[in-house]
């Protein structure tokens, strides 16, 4: 199944609204497991940050810009530079962010993450399920190395090798399929970033089990819909008014959970 440009048709739908993009940023904080994993850390890094003190952060893929927007919002201090390869994606986020108080706190870029022309440097370095899509990752960490300030800290979210790319046989095609590889061992993922410089300070599997019944309610099964007819933008409003109360609180189970594996991983590595 292809699934950028069914995520592509969505952005745009959203985007055509200052209103309708609040709420897609809101859903997608609620639906994927990924953002709560993530804004936990973003909250644990920046309860150590002085106050009265600017804060420079990279979001490295912005993709929607969801991250960067949550980032400023939440940070009056936070100088946000949010950054994608793809053109339309930056120019969807920047004109919602020219219509908010953040609009002089965030600045968007065209940039490839192997090859970054970024002179500033940064406390946080966010990259959120972009690694996958990357064939020279260990160049991107160098590069995040590079541009992380002293103390600073990198987070990076993306599938585990358990099934993170939602493979279910041996040569079956994936939930998603533009990967370049499957998915992040945890060790593997730990002494990549370590041989880049970077010391990982914390390393967690994601969507355990109740992380995974929730992606397969809130995620999986409403887009396999999508893909098959257009008739499902119209019954999934009336979908989601049952599967969004529990798959939120699946969501919430996985967060509070130890789990001992999952489809899913972020570490968060300091310099």
């Amino acid at each position: 199944m292809h699934y950028d440009p069914i995520k592509d048709a969505l952005g745009a739908f959203f985007s055509s609204h200052p209103a309708l993009q609040r709420l897609f940023y809101l859903l997608l904080h609620l639906v994927f497991l990924r953002s709560w994993y993530v804004r936990r850390a973003l909250r644990d890094i920046a309860a150590r940050w002085p106050s009265d003190r600017r804060i420079d952060v990279l979001d490295a893929g912005t993709g929607f810009g969801q991250y960067a927007y949550y980032i400023a919002r939440r940070n009056p201090n936070a100088r946000v530079l949010a950054v994608d390869i793809k053109p339309d994606y930056l120019e969807n986020a920047r004109r919602f962010v020219d219509r908010t108080s953040c609009r002089d706190r965030i600045i968007f870029e065209r940039q490839d993450l192997t090859d970054p022309d970024i002179e500033r440097r940064f406390d946080v370095i966010v990259s959120v399920d972009v690694m996958e899509h990357i064939e020279d990752d260990r160049a991107v960490f160098r590069h995040f190395e590079r541009l992380l300030k002293d103390g600073g800290h990198v987070i990076i979210n993306t599938p585990s090798d358990r099934g993170g790319s939602d493979v279910e046989a041996e040569g079956e095609e994936g939930f998603i399929d533009e990967h370049v590889r499957p998915g992040y061992n945890m060790d593997e993922l730990c002494r990549k970033l370590e041989e880049a410089g970077l010391e990982p300070v914390e390393a967690r599997y994601t969507y355990g089990t109740y992380g995974s019944q929730a992606w397969r309610l809130l995620i999986k099964h409403p887009m396999r819909l999508l893909s098959r007819t257009k008739l499902a933008f119209a019954i999934l409003p009336i979908y989601y008014l049952v599967a969004l109360p529990v798959g939120t609180v699946l969501n919430w189970m996985d967060v509070r959970t130890d789990n001992a594996s999952g489809t899913g991983l972020i570490v968060v590595a300091g310099k």
